[in-house]
């Protein structure tokens, strides 16, 4: 039987009047004189005892304590949810910060024009990087061109020095062979690494250059040079300051209206097709 907390307190209210009532009358009958006083002591004893009595038997104290934990917890998921829901907004509000893609700096996999850019700022030695990695490529190629793919670098520092070095590397294969040599060295880290930081060995940065066809000598330079290592620290910073923390860091920018939405993580393919959605229909209604 489903009893409230409310008529509980009822019940038990309606039992200690009833009592407490009865007893004040019986003790008032006295056709001799005046009545006694209560002993109000006996009185909170036996109405004491009724009310326990009842609860035991009719199984409402139980019953109650379950609807009390019931409303607490409920009370606390939505306290929750509400709670992630305006955090996701704030994210979102910081993530429109983001730099706009740049045809001359980014490296972009997909059509150049799409509507919706899946910038994300990633770490050659993240595990959950190297799950994602496929993933985004699938978004891009089911899209029809409405969505590319920008790669911006976020080496973790406990991955480091060897997320850092590779970062550097693929800007040093970019350099040298161009935008799809850079996603192919980018591709073969994440295919080849165990990841957590020494996932891709440090001497085979450059042979895996000279498998995709580069010049040697011409890529140990640009590797001694350290000429990337500002650009690469540049994206980690610029990561940074619109709120990315952890890899992948997914911002999806609808490149025409500039609203962006976070989707932080390795997140499944259905979601990254439903934060599109979301960006386009979005995007439609501001043009209609």
């Amino acid at each position: 039987m489903h009893i409230s907390l409310r008529t509980l307190t009822a019940r038990c209210t309606f039992i200690f009047v009833f009592a407490f009532s009865t007893a004040l009358y019986a003790e008032g009958e006295n056709e001799t004189g005046p009545a006694p006083q209560p002993d109000y002591d006996r009185l909170k004893q036996e109405i004491v005892k009724e009310v326990v009595e009842e609860l035991r038997n009719s199984g409402m104290l139980q019953e109650a304590v379950r609807d009390g934990i019931r409303e607490f917890i409920a009370n606390r998921q939505q306290a929750q949810a509400k709670a992630r829901k305006q955090q996701q907004r704030q994210a979102n509000r910081r993530a429109e910060n983001v730099r706009p893609v740049s045809r001359e700096r980014d490296h972009v996999y997909g059509n150049l024009d799409a509507v919706v850019s899946l910038i994300e700022y990633s770490d050659f030695e993240c595990p959950y990087c190297k799950r994602f990695h496929p993933t985004a490529k699938e978004l891009v190629d089911a899209s029809d061109g409405k969505v590319n793919w920008v790669y911006r670098h976020f080496p973790l520092n406990f991955h480091n020095p060897g997320a850092q070095n590779e970062a550097e590397a693929s800007e040093c294969a970019a350099e040298l062979g161009g935008n799809d040599i850079f996603w192919a060295y980018t591709d073969a880290i994440y295919e080849r690494t165990t990841s957590n930081g020494e996932g891709f060995p440090p001497d085979q940065v450059v042979p895996l250059a000279v498998e995709l066809g580069l010049d040697q000598a011409a890529f140990e330079e640009c590797i001694e040079s350290n000429r990337h290592e500002d650009r690469v620290k540049e994206d980690l910073a610029e990561g940074v300051r619109i709120g990315i923390s952890g890899t992948p860091g997914n911002v999806l920018l609808n490149n025409e209206t500039g609203e962006a939405l976070i989707r932080s993580g390795a997140q499944p393919l259905e979601a990254l097709k439903e934060a599109v959605k979301t960006l386009t229909a979005s995007g439609d209604d501001q043009q209609s």
